[in-house]
């Protein structure tokens, strides 16, 4: 019985049973279906893993949108309870110094080259432009962008990128290839991009992220756990992965 007991202390210790209120910082962005800031709402499929994990715990989360960059720095400076998403690799001289807390992944994202559906098998060396969206990193082509071989043009909104590609502008748009399909499907432009598998990509794990509340993270990991079937089912939902 003492045993019990003090197992159950600990499992309390471990997930406090407590209704706590954060602030989530998140992307100022239309990245749907992942996320998207549009028209004031934050909505996606983050939205509402996030929302349902809040209401299962009895927590109130409050959704700031920020741009890209400065996002980084409020986080690091404390200014947010939670960061989404987030991942080791991203902006680590921002994040030098601090003790970042991340969740286990939530959605794998795979970025890549979309180009026009009649270039879909151009060799890597007859890429010199890509499109991008400013504030996102184009991780898979950094040694080309470094060596100048690849000129990086950034767009304001993935709208703008989707429609650089399709002029011709740019020889492939960079960009989460969920992303792009969406934005095609609503622009009536469904299959004029392809993603080009051959070309270099990235998966990329997105993770909730805290500095300033670890435990917060140890009862979302668990809840996803406990959520599994219904995580997936969002993920078919919105066609994330």
């Amino acid at each position: 019985m003492k045993a019990l007991t003090a197992a159950l202390c600990l499992s309390c210790m471990a997930f406090p049973a407590w209704a706590g209120s954060f602030v989530v910082g998140v992307e100022e962005t239309q990245y749907y279906p992942q996320y998207t800031y549009e028209n004031g709402q934050y909505g996606g499929f983050a939205r509402e893993v996030l929302d349902a994990f809040a209401a299962d715990r009895n927590h109130k989360l409050t959704y700031k949108p920020l741009p890209v960059v400065r996002l980084f720095s409020e986080f690091a400076a404390g200014n947010v309870d939670l960061k989404y998403p987030d991942n080791q690799k991203w902006s680590p001289d921002v994040k030098a110094g601090k003790s970042v807390r991340y969740s286990s992944p939530v959605v794998t994202n795979i970025d890549g080259v979309s180009i026009v559906a009649a270039r879909k098998d151009a060799p890597v060396e007859s890429i010199k432009t890509l499109g991008t969206v400013k504030g996102f990193t184009a991780w898979s082509w950094a040694d080309q962008i470094k060596a100048g071989t690849v000129q990086l043009h950034e767009n304001n909104t993935f709208a703008g990128l989707v429609q650089q590609a399709l002029a011709g502008r740019v020889d492939g748009a960079y960009a989460s290839i969920s992303v792009v399909g969406y934005q095609l499907k609503s622009m009536n432009k469904d299959g004029a991009l392809v993603f080009a598998a051959h070309l270099p990509h990235q998966k990329s794990d997105y993770h909730l992220s805290t500095i300033k509340h670890p435990d917060l993270i140890a009862e979302f990991d668990q809840w996803m756990v406990e959520k599994a079937a219904f995580l997936a089912q969002l993920k078919k939902k919105y066609q994330v992965e």
